[in-house]
Parts: structure tokens; C-alpha cells; sequence
């Protein structure tokens, strides 16, 4: 599952540079693919592609917030999700609509950081 950053969030920031694949932005900033990963293009569902580093509406614009195709929970690079961990009001929970197995949050970080398995 991914890790979403509730409506208690007190927008300190500590989450942010935690994340090590650059999925968590600060409400109203604008995300990519490309920031902290080796992406250059995305496959789209429709078989397009896009560059990595078009940018993307919020997810949120008041809130600090986590991009859930981005959150692998530190899968591969911690032992928990940082961002959780170093928050001080406990905001940073996991979503209940973006359910991932281990198997699958590791195939995530391999396709963000295009490592061969």
C-alpha cells in the first residue's frame, strides 16, 4: 500500500526529505516522475508516452501530500516508511485505497530507480 498524509498534517515539512523517491511535494506544487528517480518517459495506459518530467497537477493544495504511483513505503531502502517516522503529529498513515503487496512495492522501486531484476 501507499502512505497518505491525513488532514491533521501541520505542513512542517520533516516528511519530505525523508522520501527517497521524491513522492511527497508540498500542497500546490506541481510533481513529475522524473524527480529523485531514473525515469525519462512514462508509459501511459492509452500507449502513449510522456517525459518524466512533465508536470503534474497537486494531489493536494493546501496539505503537504504523497504521490501514491511514486510511494513504495522506503520498499528496498528502509525498513519502515520515513516519512511516518519522523512525523510528529502521526499524519502519515497507510491509504486504504492503495493496497501493495511487498512483491509489488519492490517491483515499483526497481521500475522508478529502472533497476534490472
Amino acid at each position: 500500500m501507499a502512505i497518505i498524509i491525513t488532514d491533521e498534517c501541520i505542513n512542517c515539512g520533516a516528511c519530505e526529505p525523508e522520501c527517497p523517491n521524491t513522492a511527497i511535494y508540498e500542497g500546490g506544487v506541481e510533481w513529475n516522475y522524473a524527480g529523485g528517480t531514473k525515469l525519462t518517459k512514462i508509459d501511459l495506459e492509452d500507449g502513449t508516452t510522456m517525459d518524466a518530467k512533465t508536470k503534474l497537477t497537486p494531489v493536494s493544495n493546501d496539505l503537504y501530500y504523497i504521490v501514491p504511483t511514486k510511494c513504495t513505503e522506503c520498499t528496498g531502502f528502509h525498513e519502515e516508511p520515513q516519512c511516518a517516522a519522523v512525523c510528529p503529529v502521526d499524519c502519515c498513515v497507510d491509504d486504504p485505497d492503495v493496497r501493495e503487496t511487498k512483491e509489488e512495492l519492490t517491483v515499483k522501486k526497481q521500475w522508478l530507480h529502472q533497476e534490472v531484476a
